[in-house]
């Protein structure tokens, strides 16, 4: 039988609501610092609200948008209530609740992240150790990693990442301890409907439910409730050949029938087991375990560049959270500090020597540990059974301590040393939302001049943002960022005029004509035998007269002011040689603020020096030549007044100095020429191929005439 008896919990029921009420009025409290921090900031405020700080979270805003106002009906990228759950309860919040949108989108991932003080609790009552579970909670809920991402205006699915398997986890538990079935189907409908809140971390379900049929075959082959337990959860874990919400409503009948009938059951063991392991082959092959698994780690581990056909530059390696992290950031991840991180370590040792179906939770540890090579993201999941085990061990150890009073004072100031410098880090922590006001005003007003069928054309970090308020598509966004890229870095840093327009054209034409497959691919028929030499058609779209298709909608290129920082990074998609895979030149694209002026040279931020009297740069010791200055400055009438200065003919860098901004950009003389800074640094265009339509010191965009 079970190793543990189940057995009422030292606390009535009341007393542990009062606690889980307790530790989630805390998570919601510290949450509610960022609020404080920048609700009298302007900046970002819209409709009376302030707006969300991540730019996925836009995303699911405009999937709301489309259930409660019907916008973006001509985006194939966004999604309905029923494809995420984050989608479906902020639809529902909006309806049955008086407050708006922008507060639903602000607060919910606060209210939703605080609801996994519920399972940690839960967890400990499991053992009569209800007071563990409460320090546990106030840890756990607002510990370093777990508040980033579940921080106010985090709107993000993140919200459930490590709630709902925590939820799951206690339930897997108890169905070890009480070893009911009821258990096993409430672990099972967990699993179920998982993947509609939190889909990204669907490997890590597959690896909870390994191990839990791993964990109940070594410790209780001999029961018939292993293998009724076991077959609840391998058919949640099976993929139902239905689409959304079907497939999630089926799978719950289906369960509930099947609890009903094993209840019932008088089936002998052996087939029982036959069954459960004929189920779990079916799950393994057609839930594509492996593969799965896989492709994720070698996904997250990938660098360079695609390896068959044409090779396009991978994202993985640019995005910070996908990057290998030290140590030190691991541990600050998990537990706010590297003595509290290998505390919780030696805790969750000591917790499965002590309990055993905490083993069940290795694979939530596992992956907190893979964070190590797999980036930031992933430290996460560990946070809960991070702060169990650190706590677990501050009891264990407050045993020895005769005294009681003096056995949770020490409990008590050991919790509080692992809470300070998370609660330092939040107070520190001081994110600003993803656009600020007047950037939101000039995408609104793009929403004006626009139509919703129509493109605009920008680096994807600004997708989502652009579909939430001007209600148009891209190309590509925070998603879909894949060889696509690659077209719109060429439209940013080419120094042909004619070759953007042409492309951009060509590329949104093509995307929705071929139903929206990846244009770059489509474009040079990338791994195909007929493969196209990308290097000669790009050549041939630097001509005026080149043959377009036929203009079906409207197409705007959008040049933000915080594309500035990035511009290096962009230009690395666009800057490849792509039957190669190597970079086409070395670029040179530096910014900086003046510090201080040291004779005729100015010192700036970024370390390096420039005399602007004699067009020199000077870094590392060393005075390079600069070719031209261009000075801009806005006048009263909001237009943009240059004024060029040629120093050396034969120099190699060209210098904008942005008085409006008090910044100084150095960069090679080709990349002077390109899209972005000739169209947003400069507003030199074209005017027979582009039309600026709005201009703002933030955002410049501009309409194609093509």
């Amino acid at each position: 039988m079970s190793q543990n008896k189940f057995s009422l919990n030292q606390v009535t029921t009341g007393q542990m609501l009062g606690l889980m009420l307790l530790a989630y009025m805390f998570s919601f409290a510290i949450r509610m610092i960022w609020i404080y921090q920048f609700q009298d900031n302007p900046n970002f405020i819209w409709n009376d609200q302030l707006m969300i700080n991540t730019n996925d979270g836009y995303f699911f805003a405009a999937g709301v948008q489309q259930e409660l106002f019907g916008l973006h009906e001509s985006n194939p990228r966004v999604f309905g209530m029923w494809d995420y759950g984050v989608i479906f309860f902020t639809t529902l919040l909006v309806k049955i609740t008086p407050f708006s949108i922008e507060t639903i989108l602000l607060y919910m991932p606060a209210v939703i992240s605080g609801l996994v003080v519920i399972p940690m609790i839960l967890i400990t009552r499991l053992y009569r150790k209800s007071l563990w579970g409460f320090f546990a909670a106030l840890l756990g809920s607002i510990a370093w990693s777990y508040y980033n991402r579940t921080m106010m205006g985090y709107y993000d699915t993140d919200m459930f990442s490590a709630m709902a398997p925590m939820f799951i986890l206690f339930f897997l538990m108890k169905s070890t301890i009480d070893f009911n079935l009821r258990s096993g189907l409430y672990a099972a409908l967990a699993i179920a409907i998982y993947p509609f809140l939190y889909d990204a971390g669907l490997t890590i379900v597959y690896a909870m439910g390994l191990m839990y049929a791993l964990y109940m075959i070594f410790y209780h082959r001999s029961e018939n409730t292993t293998y009724t337990s076991l077959i609840l959860v391998f058919v949640s874990l099976l993929p139902f050949p239905f689409s959304s919400p079907y497939e999630y409503l089926l799978k719950i009948v289906v369960l509930i029938v099947l609890y009903l009938l094993l209840r019932k059951s008088s089936l002998e063991q052996n087939k029982l087991m036959i069954i459960s392991t004929i189920l779990f082959i079916l799950f393994l092959y057609f839930g594509n375990v492996f593969g799965l698994v896989l492709a994720k780690i070698t996904g997250y581990l990938s660098t360079g560049t695609s390896t068959t056909g044409l090779h396009f530059y991978s994202v993985v390696q640019t995005v910070r959270e996908a990057g290998q992290i030290p140590f030190s950031m691991f541990a600050n991840r998990i537990s706010g500090s590297q003595v509290g991180v290998v505390i919780a370590l030696i805790g969750y040792l000591v917790l499965v020597v002590k309990h055993r179906a905490f083993v069940l939770a290795l694979p939530l540890v596992g992956i907190g540990v893979f964070a190590l090579v797999g980036g930031l993201r992933f430290t996460v999941y560990a946070v809960p059974i991070a702060a169990m085990s650190a706590i677990y061990l501050f009891f264990v150890l407050g045993k020895f301590l005769k005294n009681k009073k003096l056995k949770y004072a020490f409990i008590i100031l050991a919790t509080a040393g692992m809470i300070y410098p998370n609660i330092t880090h939040i107070i520190g922590y001081k994110v600003p939302t993803v656009l600020n006001k007047t950037e939101v005003q000039d995408l609104v007003k793009l929403d004006k001049i626009s139509d919703p069928k129509d493109y605009t054309l920008a680096w994807w970090d600004y997708g989502y943002p652009i579909w939430y308020y001007s209600d148009t598509s891209t190309l590509i966004d925070g998603g879909k960022h894949n060889n696509d890229n690659f077209i719109i870095s060429k439209i940013m840093q080419t120094s042909s005029q004619d070759l953007a327009v042409n492309l951009s054209r060509l590329a949104v034409e093509t995307y929705v004509d071929s139903n929206y497959s990846v244009v770059a691919n489509t474009l040079f028929k990338n791994g195909k035998e007929d493969q196209v030499d990308p290097n000669l058609f790009l050549y041939e779209l630097e001509d005026p007269d080149y043959v377009l298709p036929p203009k079906t909608r409207d197409i705007y290129l959008y040049l933000p002011y915080r594309m500035m920082n990035i511009f290096p990074t962009v230009s690395v998609f666009g800057n490849l040689d792509l039957t190669t895979g190597r970079k086409k030149r070395n670029m040179i694209f530096y910014s900086g603020h003046p510090v201080k002026k040291d004779g005729e040279w100015t010192l700036l931020s970024n370390g390096i020096a420039i005399d602007m009297k004699r067009g020199l740069l000077k870094e590392r010791g060393r005075d390079i030549s600069i070719s031209k200055m261009v000075v801009t400055q806005s006048t009263k009438e909001g237009y943009l007044k240059n004024m060029t200065k040629v120093f050396h003919p034969d120099g190699k860098y060209s210098v904008v100095y942005m008085r409006d901004y008090n910044t100084i950009v150095m960069m090679d003389n080709t990349t002077f020429n390109s899209t972005y800074v000739q169209m947003f640094m400069l507003e030199r265009y074209d005017s027979k191929l582009f039309e600026l339509v709005i201009s703002s010191p933030y955002s410049k965009i501009y309409k194609l005439k093509k």
